[in-house]
């Protein structure tokens, strides 16, 4: 009975803060997406230009392509929640002044632009800790089917809020969608307000802002599965959006409908997407990751090909159906498949990197395409955003997506901070460590080969000039070679060791042969010329050393 349960798409319904922020959350998409028809619809009234049209998508999806980093290290150091309601009570506030605006009759092209840019960097704040909260709210085996209901609470509301955001801007103009959006914020404000998530005890003191962006920039660049994933989101964003940016001026010039007309269209798209989010997990156990994620870049390029070939929304439809179904399949997909391959003093800087990428192609794409709409014509950007995607399919032979497979990524906890014989403050350093490992010649080959991954964790989590050395006088003595900025970098850096990890330590020291364990150095520098002659207590040293032969580094 349990792997059935598993195996629902509805099982993370069953916590009730993430049942609460679900419902919360449609109802703040619903006014989002009833937002954007307002201003995309009044950008298509108020400036002629395909390319203006275009940028209504560019500014919203830029910010997260810009901020994205700095808000995921904030969300790994700092309380998730109150960092969603800030982002919530920000964009309240803007959606409110771009009503008000809207009202007075004042809005420009350039200064409804800077609205919905302002609503992107609180798209930009909220989606790191919103999104790495998952794994917070639920199991860590029901993260792929919370992240598929995410993606089914977006798409809802994109399969009615278009249609109704169309109606209301035919029926009350983009005052009211403006105005709708305002108030659809109040119900996850609320739920987040009430939201008393458990509080972990923080053992070290908080990575500055740079240094956090640094470790998830270095984690990722050192995680090979994440980074397919990162360059497969870019291409996917990159052609996929155009089903999105040029969407109004299909309805206008294709179709020649109106508002209500662009409303249906974006309906069709999250029909779609609905259909494609419950279809997911019978997808995922019949193909792998990387047919499945390839099979969704062919689907939309055909999708897209009907949406441009049609003059007839009754043809449109179904191709945008396609194209949202496409959509929703690969996007969870990527999201789960980084959230199950990082730990969780990681995960919001892994999302934001993988959302950077994926904004950072909608963004680059919307600009594009609608350059392409201005410079030809809307049907000539949608066939080439369609060879783009078959391109980005391609991509697949070389960048293959891993499984989508649940790691355990928890802390080892096995390390425990070693006692000094002379006194270290947390800032102290750098710290150098040796481990000398006594290989037979036999296992030589082996030894490098598992090094070589050694290497890759050690550096993953912060290690610094990673070296490995033997010895010219004795052939089985190898050393390992690494260091660490500070003191406290080298305990964080031990700390972060997960479980799945241990396999590499283990076959390390299965293929030690010496009669003891690996023998261990930990060295702090010290630069004895400045030191004062009378401090002193001996001849002066290069480093102070802290062995401990009998506890693994």
């Amino acid at each position: 009975m349990a792997p059935a349960q598993r195996s629902s798409p509805f099982v993370p319904l069953r916590q009730p803060i993430f049942r609460a922020v679900w419902f919360a959350s449609l109802a703040s998409n619903f006014g989002g997406l009833v937002q954007a028809v307002g201003a995309s619809w009044m950008m298509a009234s108020i400036s002629p230009s395909p390319e203006m049209v275009a940028l209504v998508q560019a500014s919203t999806t830029l910010p997260v392509m810009l901020f994205s980093l700095a808000s995921g290290a904030i969300s790994d150091n700092y309380d998730r929640r109150r960092i969603m309601l800030v982002a919530q009570g920000f964009m309240l506030t803007v959606s409110i002044a771009l009503a008000v605006f809207a009202w007075l009759g004042v809005i420009t092209p350039w200064m409804l632009l800077s609205f919905t840019f302002l609503i992107g960097c609180g798209t930009a704040l909220n989606n790191p800790a919103w999104q790495s909260s998952v794994g917070d709210m639920v199991p860590r085996r029901d993260v792929p089917a919370a992240v598929t209901l995410n993606s089914v609470a977006f798409n809802i509301a994109r399969s009615v809020g278009p249609a109704i955001g169309g109606a209301i801007v035919a029926a009350a103009g983009a005052v009211a969608a403006f105005a709708t959006n305002a108030f659809s914020y109040i119900a996850l404000i609320t739920v987040l307000a009430r939201w008393q998530p458990p509080k972990v005890e923080r053992l070290l003191p908080r990575e500055t802002l740079f240094i956090a962006m640094g470790a998830g920039i270095r984690y990722v660049a050192m995680s090979p599965n994440i980074r397919a994933v990162i360059l497969r989101a870019f291409a996917f964003g990159f052609g996929a959006i155009v089903g999105l940016a040029l969407l109004p001026l299909v309805a206008r010039d294709l179709i020649k409908g109106g508002p209500l007309t662009y409303g249906i269209l974006l309906g069709g798209f999250g029909a779609g997407a609905v259909a494609g989010a419950f279809m997911s997990a019978r997808l995922r156990r019949a193909m792998s990751t990387e047919a499945l994620v390839r099979s969704t870049f062919i689907a939309y390029a055909v999708g897209i090909l009907l949406v441009g070939s049609s003059r007839s929304i009754w043809l449109t439809m179904p191709g945008l159906f396609v194209c949202g179904a496409c959509w929703v399949l690969a996007l969870s997909t990527f999201n789960a498949t980084v959230q199950l391959s990082a730990p969780r003093w990681v995960v919001g800087r892994a999302l934001a990197i993988y959302q950077m990428a994926t904004f950072g192609g909608m963004a680059i794409g919307s600009w594009a395409w609608g350059r392409t709409a201005l410079h030809f014509d809307t049907d000539r950007g949608l066939q080439l955003s369609a060879i783009a995607l078959l391109i980005g399919a391609a991509l697949g032979l070389r960048y293959r997506l891993p499984p989508l497979e649940e790691l355990n990524l928890d802390p080892l906890s096995r390390w425990r901070e070693p006692k000094v014989a002379i006194d270290i403050e947390p800032r102290s350093g750098p710290v150098i460590v040796t481990i000398e490992y006594i290989i037979k010649p036999e296992d030589v080959v082996a030894f490098l080969n598992v090094m070589a991954e050694r290497r890759r964790i050690r550096r993953r989590d912060g290690a610094r000039h990673w070296t490995l050395l033997r010895d010219l006088t004795d052939p089985t003595l190898w050393i390992e070679r690494y260091d660490s900025p500070t003191w406290v970098e080298y305990v964080r850096q031990n700390q972060r060791i997960t479980k799945a990890d241990a396999e590499i330590g283990e076959r390390v020291r299965a293929l030690h042969s010496g009669s003891n364990p690996p023998v261990v150095h930990r060295m702090i520098e010290r630069q004895t010329a400045t030191l004062p002659q009378a401090q002193a207590s001996g001849p002066p040293t290069v480093a102070d050393s802290l062995s401990d032969p009998a506890r693994p580094a």
